[in-house]
């Protein structure tokens, strides 16, 4: 089960919501995403179906000293006192005695609960990582997979050359952060480094400066490196009928796969499949257009 210790949700949103630990620091709860309840983890005060954390403004303030014992038997795993407002002092001797971590913020409550929302999304999604280099071209988040050894690292030191940027090379953590969205990023341990056969490692921002990277982008679309078939036959088909996709994490991203032959401008190829790819999101389908007048053809060669 995915969760996150409170005491790291107060150090990671310290200094963002200005929050001060009041009680409760003996307590070791953590947020748990649990199906039921993945979309009711935090909110306002909410005595008849707790959330996880339980947020209390300046309008809760003035009742909640009626409700705490009711607060606290739902054993939330924090709970946080927004707009400035001093908590009652029941409030504080229920937290202590409970171990329940009580914090306050000047924030307004409103704002508490969006920021926390947001990182509670990111740091309960479901992730996974993936062997490839994480690019962002014209805009779009695009994973160039395919074997050891096949180009990969020199594809992504190409296109960052054609002014694109590196968001991860070699290991790409993704992250689910909605239902139709993931989310790729670097390993903090790798961050900036292209691994490229002959030459290295090499530190991209260092090379080529700040807009050579990215700390993370939406990952939209997969680029897949074939080698040519060992008979010399092609496996790959020469004009697919059908889109080709994968899964990850419950999720269906576009997929193209790129035969790598000598000559061929693989960044172009790319580049190529990203605007593609881009007029598919405005609702423009290269491959129907074609089909649509194909069959148009047909007709009025019957008709004659």
């Amino acid at each position: 089960m995915l969760q996150v210790n409170v005491a790291r949700l107060h150090d990671d949103n310290r200094e963002a919501l200005s929050l001060a630990w009041i009680a409760g620091r003996e307590g070791g709860t953590a947020v748990r995403r649990e199906a039921a309840a993945a979309a009711a983890l935090i909110g306002h005060l909410n005595l008849t179906h707790p959330n996880s954390i339980q947020i209390i403004g300046a309008y809760e303030a003035g009742t909640v000293s009626a409700h705490v014992e009711r607060l606290f038997e739902a054993a939330p795993a924090a709970v946080i006192v927004a707009d400035g407002v001093a908590p009652p002092q029941p409030l504080i001797e229920c937290a202590a005695r409970t171990h329940t971590p009580l914090f306050t913020s000047p924030v307004p409550a409103p704002r508490v609960i969006e920021h926390l929302a947001r990182y509670l999304a990111k740091a309960l999604a479901d992730n996974t990582e993936r062997h490839g280099v994480f690019m962002d071209v014209l805009g779009l988040g695009v994973l160039i997979t395919g074997e050891s050894g096949v180009g990969k690292s020199e594809l992504g030191l190409e296109l960052i050359s054609r002014g694109h940027g590196l968001v991860a090379d070699d290991v790409v953590e993704i992250s689910r952060l909605a239902v139709n969205t993931l989310e790729g990023r670097c390993p903090p341990m790798l961050k900036d480094f292209l691994e490229v056969r002959g030459l290295g490692l090499l530190n991209i921002r260092t090379i080529f400066g700040e807009t050579a990277v990215r700390r993370k982008l939406k990952l939209r679309l997969i680029v897949h490196l074939e080698r040519p078939h060992p008979t010399g036959r092609d496996a790959i088909e020469r004009l697919p009928l059908a889109a080709l996709s994968e899964d990850i994490l419950g999720v269906t991203v576009p997929k193209v796969i790129i035969p790598v032959a000598a000559g061929r401008n693989l960044a172009v190829l790319v580049e190529a499949a990203v605007r593609n790819q881009i007029l598919k999101l405005r609702g423009i389908d290269s491959m129907a257009e074609f089909m649509a007048r194909q069959t148009r053809e047909i007709q009025d060669s019957d008709e004659d």
